[in-house]
């Protein structure tokens, strides 16, 4: 299953995207960051209850969000619509802002 942060999945308050599910958690000041190593374990863990109807923890939230924001930035520049200069520095600022 591809993340996006279109990806719908019941959160605690009912169905939503992973964007308002996001977006909620900064609201909130719930939003958390994510050790680099346990990222794409976290994504997976987010894809299997998002597939079983499982309400993911928000850590899983927060990687699954870093997976579609990195993983479109990165289809953004497969496609030529940024530089490389560009990637990099999104990929970074991502990083700062989602890993620990």
């Amino acid at each position: 299953m591809k993340i996006t942060l279109d990806t719908r999945f019941n959160g605690s308050l009912g169905p939503v995207t992973l964007r308002e599910a996001v977006q909620q958690l900064k609201e909130r000041d719930l939003a958390c960051t994510v050790a680099l190593d346990t990222v794409e374990k976290k994504a997976t863990v987010f894809s299997d209850c998002v597939e079983r109807g499982f309400t993911p923890l928000r850590s899983e939230i927060m990687a699954a969000y870093y997976v579609a924001e990195r993983d479109a930035t990165t289809e953004a520049f497969d496609r030529g619509l940024i530089t490389r200069g560009e990637l990099e520095t999104k990929h970074a600022a991502l990083a700062r802002r989602l890993l620990s």
